[in-house]
């Protein structure tokens, strides 16, 4: 198993609940495909340095999970899809 980390870049003008939610399904994706979340780093609401979709601050959050090499690219590919993601990335983190 390698180790990964999930950056999201959520929508600042929806409710805390929603927020809490969309990092939630993030989660159950990589879950789905038999990830494991080993952390869930909030980095608070942060000035965005370009405007994206007409906000100018967003919530920014950090997964960090262990999974096969072809999860990440699926977990991507369902991460796309989600709302209130604004941007994500998905990266292999290095073994320290």
């Amino acid at each position: 198993m390698n180790k990964y980390e999930l950056a999201l870049v959520v929508n600042a003008k929806i409710e805390d609940d929603a927020r809490t939610a969309t990092v939630e399904k993030a989660k159950e994706i990589i879950a789905r495909y038999n990830g494991t979340v080993t952390d869930v780093e909030e980095a608070g609401k942060k000035k965005l340095a370009v405007e994206i979709k007409k906000m100018t601050e967003a919530y920014y959050y950090f997964i960090k999970f262990d999974a096969e090499s072809d999860v990440p690219a699926k977990v991507e590919a369902d991460v796309r899809i989600l709302d209130n993601v604004l941007r994500f990335l998905c990266v292999r983190a290095n073994e320290a």
